[in-house]
């Protein structure tokens, strides 16, 4: 049996989302709500959209994981000569998008992209698995490649090379951090009536405003 796309729907429940109530720091909000965030999916709580804008302003998404956040930023990895890493290089903004269906919660982020510091890329690749830091070699990120193959090819060499040794962070690989500029909370309610608070930057202090649905 088939269904029709248009009929597929959902009635979102949560808390009140009262912009008088929040706190002053939406990063503050963030933590709390990132943390209830994990208690419902500690495998995927991390999981967010990343939206980037090549040369020609075509923008590109794509699912990243968040792995550290503070009051700079969010700061995820990659491979600095990706897609995403020669569009941050040219318009180096972007946008992150949280969605947490258990809790009919979504975030949204947008602001400015900066490397973070190579003692940090260091500290975070020394922490990966095994596997994870040959991964960051033998993955020439987004170029075409012949067929699976050549992957595990690759996989082989790198293993063979590596051997008995410690593996070095790739000078290819490392981290970005966006630095928020605009934070919006969405609370899901019912009959499409949800909740929406927005933190804009505004010469160094932070805005609340909440839009309408």
């Amino acid at each position: 049996m088939t269904r029709d796309i248009a009929d597929i729907r959902r009635d979102y429940e949560g808390g009140s989302l009262d912009e008088s109530r929040v706190p002053a720091d939406p990063l503050t909000m963030f933590d709390e709500w990132f943390a209830l965030a994990r208690d419902t999916d500690p495998d995927d709580a991390n999981a967010m959209t990343l939206a980037t804008v090549d040369s020609q302003g075509f923008p590109h998404a794509r699912v990243v994981l968040l792995k550290g956040f503070d009051q700079r930023g969010m700061v995820f990895f990659t491979n600095y000569n990706s897609h995403k890493g020669s569009e941050l290089a040219n318009v180096p903004q972007a946008a992150l998008t949280f969605w947490w269906p258990q809790l009919a919660r979504q975030v949204r982020i947008e602001g400015s992209v900066e490397q973070v510091s190579e003692a940090e890329s260091d500290e975070y690749f020394a922490s990966r698995p095994r596997g994870s830091q040959l991964g960051a070699w033998i993955a020439t990120q987004s170029v075409v490649i012949p067929d699976r193959n050549w992957i595990e090819e690759r996989q082989q060499r790198f293993e063979q090379a590596y051997e008995g040794q410690e593996i070095p962070r790739p000078v290819h690989w490392g981290g970005y951090r966006v630095k928020p500029e605009m934070i919006e909370f969405w609370q899901g309610q019912p009959s499409r009536l949800h909740d929406r608070v927005r933190y804009q930057l505004r010469d160094r202090n932070w805005e609340v405003v909440r839009l309408a649905p």
